[in-house]
């Protein structure tokens, strides 16, 4: 089976640092996009950010600028790298990487993380 292993979260005062991971383990092929949303108390799950296996990023509006997505594709981890972090910021952030193989002729899965909470508090 395929797994999201996040670490990362955590406690972080405004205008601090943290810096998630998400590492798929188990029998893998190929991820075509992993990606991080977060869903606010009270608010709907909304995307953070995603990136492709070839590079390519998407990030919301208001955290542009200020995370930054990356991966590792032969260790097929994930990373946000979240700088200026702010009290909006807090939340429980959720890895996802829809389109993972186990095989290259098998069709692809979709996989979320159990998820792990930020807080951004002096």
């Amino acid at each position: 089976q395929v797994q999201l292993v996040e670490s990362g979260g955590g406690l972080a005062q405004p205008g601090g640092s943290l810096r998630l991971s998400c590492a798929a383990s188990g029998r893998i092929y190929s991820i075509n996009v992993m990606g991080w949303y977060r869903q606010a108390p009270g608010k709907q799950r909304e995307l953070v950010a995603t990136i492709t296996s070839g590079a390519n990023t998407n990030y919301a509006d208001s955290v542009k600028g200020r995370f930054s997505i990356s991966r590792d594709n032969a260790k097929n981890t994930v990373y946000l790298q979240m700088n200026s972090l702010k009290p909006e910021d807090t939340g429980v952030y959720y890895c996802h990487a829809p389109g993972v193989k186990t095989t290259s002729w098998a069709r692809s899965y979709d996989y979320w993380g159990q998820g792990t909470q930020v807080t951004v508090s002096s």
